[in-house]
């Protein structure tokens, strides 16, 4: 079994590309998905802020998410299929941690990883990060006609995409990814040729 994990800023294109990759030669028929985390709860009021308020809340986020991971680790336990893909993976939690602790000093993500430890979790093979400029992600966002202004959307906040894309690119000690390696894909041009990069990748990881 081989675990594959899409990873990248918010409108970076993971979605399409695992929507494209299932109906592609060679993965479509083997891959077992797991969605976002985000997908897998009903209400969106539900869902926990990006901007949290405190380290505490920060916290409460991960314990949320992870709640979620265990149900994807029991789902991944019960499948046959040789290649497992997710959109996003328990990195988009330590990244996301990384990112709040460097903006606002919550010094959570050493804890978060430590409990990590003592919780069942996937750790990808391989993680795929979707390279996207922040102009690009603006303009997607714009496109799709997302209702909030700019300003107050903070998956996009300059700042935060920064931390968030340095957790993965130039990891630190103490900060590293818990795959076990990533590889980047700039992810600006067409969905469908960054799909056919990423099937090429997994088809030599799988051959």
């Amino acid at each position: 079994m081989t675990i594959v994990a899409f990873e990248g800023a918010s409108y970076g294109g993971k979605s399409s590309t695992i929507k494209r990759l299932r109906g592609m030669r060679g993965i479509g028929p083997h891959a077992f998905v797991s969605a976002c985390y985000v997908d897998h709860i009903d209400r969106r009021e539900d869902i926990p802020p990006a901007r949290t308020g405190s380290a505490a809340e920060q916290v409460a986020a991960f314990e949320k998410f992870m709640q979620i991971e265990a149900a994807r680790v029991a789902a991944v336990s019960e499948s046959t299929a040789d290649l497992i893909i997710l959109d996003r993976s328990v990195d988009t939690l330590l990244a996301h941690a990384y990112a709040l602790d460097k903006l606002y000093g919550y010094d959570v993500q050493a804890r978060l990883r430590a409990c990590l430890a003592t919780m069942p979790h996937l750790k990808p093979d391989h993680t795929i990060f979707l390279d996207v400029p922040p102009e690009t992600l603006h303009l997607r966002r714009k496109v799709i006609g997302h209702a909030a202004a700019e300003s107050e959307y903070f998956l996009h906040n300059p700042a935060f995409l920064e931390h968030a894309r340095s957790y993965f690119t130039t990891p630190t000690s103490g900060a590293e990814p818990v795959s076990r390696q990533v590889t980047l894909l700039p992810a600006d041009t067409t969905p469908t040729d960054v799909a056919e990069v990423a099937r090429a990748l997994i088809l030599h990881w799988t051959k």
